[in-house]
């Protein structure tokens, strides 16, 4: 065969493998895109999107299952990414499920991760929105971790001047920790705290002791045939012992009534509407009284003068001697 006539069939062979090789690659591609696979489209609407390209993934529970389909911006300043999603994950992602925007890694591709989702929910269908989750992007977190080094400089430093200063035996704590004679008091003071803690133990075994006495005091009452347990137990005891103090009450109310009646007597002997208040308390009958007496004591004389003298009349003398005869 000639030369010239196998030129065609070797660049028809290349043209072949090159058609495959890129025949494949488009399938290798799609793949991984997942562009031959059917899907649904959803959206979400951020305020940052923070970098997210067209074609970045989408996730859920750990597992691809769609791409960023279109980014479009949505009002003033949000942005509305609407996501290619597979059909085999409509199932899993509900209406109530929320979606924000991570990273691939710490420094990596911008990717969109959707989770949650109550089971009792519908399912997403086409051109549903989801919730956002607006998270900390790389940038602002670097801003964080700017203050926070500003502040643990600012830390650092106030903590360097505290320790030279306490260093120097400026301050209460500084001399506490240079004064040798500070230390020496705290030592005493630590020795004499533990004296009293000895002897607050000493104290609480005694008390434990005591208790101990009074637990074998009460089980000793509670001992039939004690006497005080008997007092306690006996009924009979009890009720003389009711009975005793009833009569000792009735008693004292006795007394009480007595003392309230010579109380007004004592008043009316003290008053001069009565003979004997009248006696007791006016002098003018006290002394009309004794001179009453007087006088019935000299009519009395004279009374045994004027029988004496009846005796020794010759008419009644006859009769006073036979009456003494009678009585011999």
């Amino acid at each position: 065969m000639n030369e010239s006539n196998n030129k065609p069939v070797i660049v028809g062979i290349f043209i072949f493998i090159g058609l495959a090789i890129l025949a494949a690659t488009i399938f290798t591609l799609g793949g991984q895109k997942k562009t031959f696979t059917k899907s649904f489209a959803i959206s979400a609407i951020f305020n940052d999107v923070g970098g997210l390209q067209s074609g970045g993934n989408i996730w859920f529970s750990g597992v691809k299952v769609g791409t960023v389909k279109k980014i479009s911006f949505h009002g003033d300043a949000q942005v509305q990414v609407t996501m290619s999603i597979e059909n085999d994950a409509k199932s899993h992602i509900h209406k109530d499920s929320k979606a924000k925007i991570s990273s691939d890694g710490l420094i990596g591709n911008k990717i969109i991760i959707i989770y949650g989702g109550t089971p009792s929910e519908p399912h997403v269908v086409e051109n549903d929105f989801l919730e956002v989750e607006n998270v900390f992007s790389t940038d602002d977190m670097l801003a964080t971790l700017q203050v926070n080094n500003k502040n643990l400089e600012a830390i650092t430093t106030d903590f360097k001047s505290i320790s030279k200063k306490i260093d120097s035996g400026q301050g209460t704590l500084g001399t506490l920790l240079n004064d040798p004679t500070i230390a020496i008091n705290l030592n005493k003071s630590a020795a004499d705290l533990q004296l009293t803690l000895s002897n607050l133990k000493l104290v609480s075994e005694k008390s434990k002791q005591v208790m101990s006495d009074f637990g074998d005091f009460s089980s000793k009452l509670n001992k039939p045939g004690t006497s005080v347990n008997d007092l306690l137990e006996d009924t009979l005891i009890y009720s003389s012992i009711n009975k005793a103090l009833a009569d000792l009450r009735n008693s004292t109310h006795s007394v009480n009534q007595f003392a309230s009646n010579l109380e007004k007597v004592s008043e009316k002997l003290n008053k001069k509407d009565n003979a004997i208040g009248v006696l007791l308390n006016d002098p003018e009958s006290a002394t009309s009284i004794q001179t009453t007496l007087k006088y019935l004591e000299t009519s009395s004389k004279k009374l045994d003068e004027d029988l004496e003298a009846l005796q020794h009349n010759f008419l009644l003398r006859r009769y006073f001697r036979k009456k003494a005869k009678l009585k011999d």
